[in-house]
C-alpha cells in the first residue's frame, strides 16, 4: 500500500526541522516539505537539499512574493488596516497564502493532512488553520505542539538540539540570538527570549544587530528625502514617477524606508487564544505605503464613504490578526473597501527623515478638496453662506438643550 502523504510548512529551522523527522518516524508517511518564497531573502538557501537530506520525500519551494504583494498586502492596505494602532499585521497576512498553497499542494499530492511548527500558545496555529477549514475542509490537519507525545519527548530546545544532532540535521540554534524571527516582503518581527520582558529596551544602541531591515533613526541620513508615490483606485502603481508592480514597490519602498529608519513598532499586543505577548517589529516599506495611502484618501475620499470605512478598520484588522482571511465576513468587508477605493487616484509627496514619514504635497485630478469654498477669504463661487451654519448649529444644539433641561434640574 502506497504510505500517507503530509505536506509540511517547512521554513528550515530548528522546529520544522525536528517536526520533519518526527512526523516521518511517528505516521510513517512520506513527508512533502513546502516553503513559500515570501521575501526572506537569504533565508531560503540551500533549503531544499536540507529538506531531502532530513527525510522529505519532495520539496516545493514556490514564488509566491507577485501574489502577496498584489492579492494580500494591497487589499489590506485599501482598508487601512492596523491592528491595535500600530501593528501592519506583516506575520497575520502572509499566514493564509501559505496555508493557501499548502492545500492546493497537498490535492495535487493526494495527501491527507498538513502539517506546520505553529506552537499551541501562538496565533499561526488558527491562521494556519483557519485557512485550511475555509478552502479543504476534508483536509486533516497535525500540530505537533499540540501533541502531548511530541510535548513529552520535546520539553525544550536542549532536547530538540540533541534529536537533531543524532539524526544528522544541521542546526543554527545559538544562544546569541536568543529571540525567534520571522521575515517577508512587508515585515520582519522578532519575539521570545529577553523581549519577553516588556522593560527590555530593543531600541538601545548595544542592542542596534538585531535588526535586520533598518538602520536605528540615530544613524540615518542627516538630510531627508523626498519621495512621490502615485496611486489609482487604492494601490500604488509608481515611484516617482516609474511604472512599478506591487512587488517592485514593496521592494523599492522597503529599501528606502530602511535607509531613513523608518517602521520601528515595539509592542505588546493582545493574542487571540488570550495572552499578552511582546513583539518588535520593522515594517518600513509597509510604513510609507500606509501613510501615502491615507493621505491620498483625505483629497479624494468622500466624508462619510471615509468614515463608514474607518468605523471597519478595528473590526477587519481582528479578522486578518485572527485568520479570518478567507471568512465570509472579510469577504463581504473587501467589496465595501474596494467601492470606498474608486477614486483615490493621484499623486503623495512625502519626506523620509530620521524615522519619521512626513506630508509634503498631494495631488488627484478627482480631488473632492476646492480652495474656493475652503478658503478663509471671500468665497467667489458662493457655495457657501456662512449664515447657513446659524440654522445647522440650532438645530443640533436641540437634543442637547433638552437633555440639560432634564438632568440640570
Amino acid at each position: 500500500m502506497a504510505k500517507e502523504k503530509i505536506v509540511l510548512a517547512y521554513s528550515g529551522g530548528l522546529d520544522t526541522s525536528v517536526i520533519l523527522k518526527w512526523l516521518k518516524e511517528t505516521y510513517d508517511a512520506e513527508i512533502i516539505a513546502f516553503t513559500a518564497d515570501i521575501g526572506q531573502k537569504d533565508e531560503l538557501d540551500g533549503l531544499e537539499a536540507k529538506a531531502l537530506a532530513t527525510g522529505a520525500s519532495k520539496v516545493y519551494i514556490d514564488d509566491l512574493r507577485d501574489e502577496f504583494a498584489k492579492d494580500f498586502i494591497y487589499p489590506m492596505f485599501q482598508a487601512g488596516t492596523l491592528y491595535e494602532g500600530q501593528y501592519l499585521l506583516g506575520t497575520s497576512i502572509a499566514r493564509p497564502l501559505i496555508a493557501k498553497r499548502m492545500v492546493d499542494i497537498a490535492r495535487a499530492e493526494g495527501a491527507t493532512a498538513i502539517a506546520h511548527g505553529a506552537t499551541g500558545k501562538g496565533n499561526d496555529q488558527v491562521r494556519f488553520e483557519l485557512t485550511a477549514a475555509a478552502l479543504a475542509p476534508e483536509i486533516g490537519v497535525i500540530a505537533p505542539w499540540r501533541l502531548e507525545a511530541f510535548r513529552e519527548q520535546f520539553p525544550g530546545r536542549a532536547e530538540m538540539i540533541a534529536y537533531a544532532e543524532k539524526h544528522g540535521i544541521p542546526v543554527t540554534a545559538s544562544a546569541a540570538k536568543p529571540y525567534s524571527t520571522d521575515r517577508n516582503l512587508l515585515h520582519i518581527s522578532f519575539e521570545s527570549g529577553m523581549l519577553e520582558d516588556p522593560w527590555f529596551d530593543p531600541s538601545a544602541e548595544e542592542n542596534e544587530d538585531m535588526y535586520v531591515l533598518s538602520v536605528s533613526p540615530e544613524r540615518a541620513p542627516d538630510k531627508s528625502e523626498y519621495v512621490e508615490l502615485t496611486f489609482e483606485a487604492g494601490n500604488c502603481t509608481a515611484i516617482n514617477g516609474k511604472a512599478l508592480s506591487p512587488l517592485e514597490v514593496m521592494e523599492t519602498l522597503n529599501e528606502l524606508g530602511g535607509k531613513h529608519g523608518i517602521g520601528r513598532v515595539d509592542m505588546v499586543e493582545n493574542r487571540f487564544v488570550g495572552m499578552k505577548s511582546r513583539g518588535v517589529y520593522e515594517t518600513p516599506g509597509g510604513t510609507i505605503l500606509f501613510t501615502a495611502h491615507r493621505k491620498m484618501e483625505s483629497l479624494t475620499m468622500d466624508r462619510e464613504v471615509m468614515h463608514l470605512r474607518d468605523s471597519l478598520i478595528a473590526k477587519y484588522s481582528q479578522l486578518v490578526y485572527n485568520g479570518f482571511w478567507f471568512a465570509p465576513e472579510r469577504l463581504a468587508l473587501q467589496a465595501l473597501v474596494t467601492e470606498s477605493q474608486k477614486n483615490v487616484s493621484g499623486v503623495v509627496r512625502l519626506k523620509l527623515y530620521k524615522g519619521n514619514v512626513i506630508g509634503a504635497g498631494v495631488q488627484s485630478p478627482v480631488s473632492l478638496y476646492n480652495p474656493d469654498i475652503a478658503t478663509m477669504e471671500a468665497d467667489p463661487s458662493q457655495a457657501y453662506d456662512q449664515g447657513d451654519a446659524t440654522g445647522f448649529i440650532r438645530l443640533n444644539a436641540l437634543r442637547l438643550k433638552v437633555s440639560s433641561a432634564v438632568t440640570n434640574k
